[in-house]
Order: structure tokens, then C-alpha cells, then sequence
């Protein structure tokens, strides 16, 4: 490709997913799969339980960096989206050109299955390979100063979940696309539906709410689990603990598990955090250049 045609794909992208956008705060998407008002009433729904059922009482409704990780929110969903969209179509454009297509490395063929455990597969895949992205951005130096702004919360809540650096928007796209390359594809529906579990039990296991899911903790993430991912002092000869995104049973598995007791009152970050940036932009910075506060 040459140059002006990378420039024009750019700048398509960015024009159309502006126009996305707008259109999904308009209403002019249908309802299932309008992004930006699923992810508001996700949010708002499970901040209305948190503050119904607090798990830690003394935690404040506007707790600690609230409408920081609120602006993460809008930013890693939408914003960093829109700027990151022309990349993504240009490296799409890029496989097609050397003929690598979305189920050149299919290995199982879902249509030969009922749409529910297509769904069922298609979600236990896409969370593996999210919980293999996530075990590398803890076990890799490099990785890990990026992931650091997640694990910068000091009060767990809903919104703590939209708390990431824009790099591992980054590193997670590629391995779910190759999960999804393993399964030749989806179905759009597919994707909303997955998207928008993913999001509700994310936001969940980082919520002030007091949940286990009784005997299928040991499959389903939960609040209990994830706090102790997020604890500052974790078990020695460990990187960390409970890895799990959506699913528990990985960390079961893989012999990841942590939870000493449930009593909610766990202090969390990491050693040397009173030295990580406090703010939006140093936070962002802080994983090439690693400036203080």
C-alpha cells in the first residue's frame, strides 16, 4: 500500500467511527447492539447494588479516583477506539492482501453446533485467551508497567473495571481475534451478547458487593476472588493470584487460586505504588517513561 492510501484508511476510520458513535448516543442503533447506552446502564445498575449492598460499609458512593476511572471508562470504550480504529483496518487490510483470512487457522467448526453452544464456546474461548494475556501482563516486566495503572485502584468499585492502560486495548485485541480465528469466525449476535457478559461480570468482580456464586465460584469470577488479584501483599514465589477474567475455573486449573478469607478489608496496589502517577496522562505516560506522580 502506499502511503496516501494508509492515510486515507485513517482518516475513513476515524471520520466513520466518530459517526458511530454519535449515532449510538442518537439512538440510531438498534438496542442490542448500541455499545454506548449497554455500557451506561450496565454501569449505572451495578453502582445502584453496590450502594443498595455495600460490602465495605465505610466505602464512600463517590469513593476514591470515582470519576477518574469514570473518564477511563468513556476513554478506553470509546475514545481510545475511535483513534485506534484506522490502525486496526489497516492491519486487516494488510491479512487480506497476504491472504490470511479470519478462518485460515479454524480448527473447530461452530456452525455444526446449536447457536447456544456456539455462544457457550465462543465465550470460554475468548475468556482463555484474555486469561493468558492477562497471567503475560503480570509476568513481563515490560507488560506490567502498563498493567500497573490497573492495579493502582485503592478502593474497589464497579468502575475500577474500566481502569487500564490504552496499551492493553493493544495487547488483548490480537490474542481474542486469534481465538476467534481458532473458531472461523462469529456471528454479530455472538459478539454483543459475549461483549456485553464480559462487561456485566467484570464490572461486578470489581464492585463493592459481597458475591462467591456458592458452588460455581469454581467456575464464575466473583468480587471475593478478584479482590485478592488487586491485594497488595500476595503469596511469596508468586507474581500474582487469580488471573481470571470471567471465568474462575482457569485459575482452579492452573493452580492460581488465592482466597484466604472473605471479610472484604484487603489493602490494595502494589509495592512502590506511592510513587505511580496520581493522574490521567501521567498514568498513560508512565509505562514508557516511567515519571512519578
Amino acid at each position: 500500500m502506499l502511503i496516501e492510501s494508509y492515510l486515507e484508511i485513517l482518516f475513513n476510520s476515524f471520520v466513520s467511527s466518530l459517526k458511530w458513535l454519535v449515532g449510538l448516543i442518537m439512538f440510531e442503533e438498534i438496542w442490542y447492539k448500541n455499545f454506548f447506552w449497554a455500557i451506561i446502564i450496565i454501569s449505572f445498575f451495578i453502582w445502584m447494588l453496590e450502594i443498595i449492598f455495600p460490602w465495605r460499609k465505610n466505602q464512600k458512593i463517590f469513593r476514591k479516583d470515582f470519576w477518574l476511572d469514570g473518564f477511563y471508562l468513556l476513554f478506553n470504550f470509546f475514545i481510545f477506539s475511535i483513534i485506534i480504529s484506522g490502525v486496526y483496518e489497516i492491519v486487516y487490510q494488510l491479512f487480506l492482501s497476504n491472504g490470511l483470512k479470519i478462518s485460515s487457522i479454524q480448527i473447530i467448526d461452530l456452525k455444526s453446533f446449536h447457536f447456544s453452544i456456539q455462544l457457550l464456546i465462543f465465550f470460554v474461548v475468548l475468556d482463555f485467551f484474555q486469561w493468558i494475556t492477562h497471567f503475560f501482563l503480570h509476568k513481563i516486566d515490560f507488560l506490567w508497567n502498563f498493567h500497573k495503572v490497573h492495579h493502582s485502584v485503592k478502593e474497589m468499585s464497579f468502575s475500577s473495571h474500566m481502569r487500564y492502560h490504552w496499551m492493553e486495548n493493544v495487547l488483548y485485541k490480537p490474542l481474542k481475534i486469534l481465538g476467534v480465528m481458532f473458531l472461523g469466525g462469529f456471528e454479530p449476535e455472538q459478539a454483543y451478547i459475549v461483549h456485553f457478559t464480559s462487561i456485566a461480570i467484570g464490572h461486578l468482580n470489581h464492585s463493592n458487593i459481597k458475591i462467591s456464586w456458592g458452588p460455581f465460584k469454581y467456575i464464575i469470577n466473583n468480587p471475593i476472588m478478584h479482590l485478592y488479584h488487586h491485594a497488595k501483599d500476595i503469596p511469596e514465589n508468586r507474581v500474582s493470584v487469580n488471573y481470571a477474567i470471567s471465568l474462575s475455573m482457569w485459575d482452579y486449573i492452573f493452580g492460581t487460586n488465592y482466597i484466604p478469607e472473605d471479610s472484604g478489608n484487603v489493602t490494595l496496589g502494589f509495592k512502590g505504588d506511592e510513587n505511580f502517577p496520581k493522574n490521567f496522562l501521567n498514568q498513560n505516560i508512565y509505562g514508557f517513561f516511567k515519571i512519578k506522580r
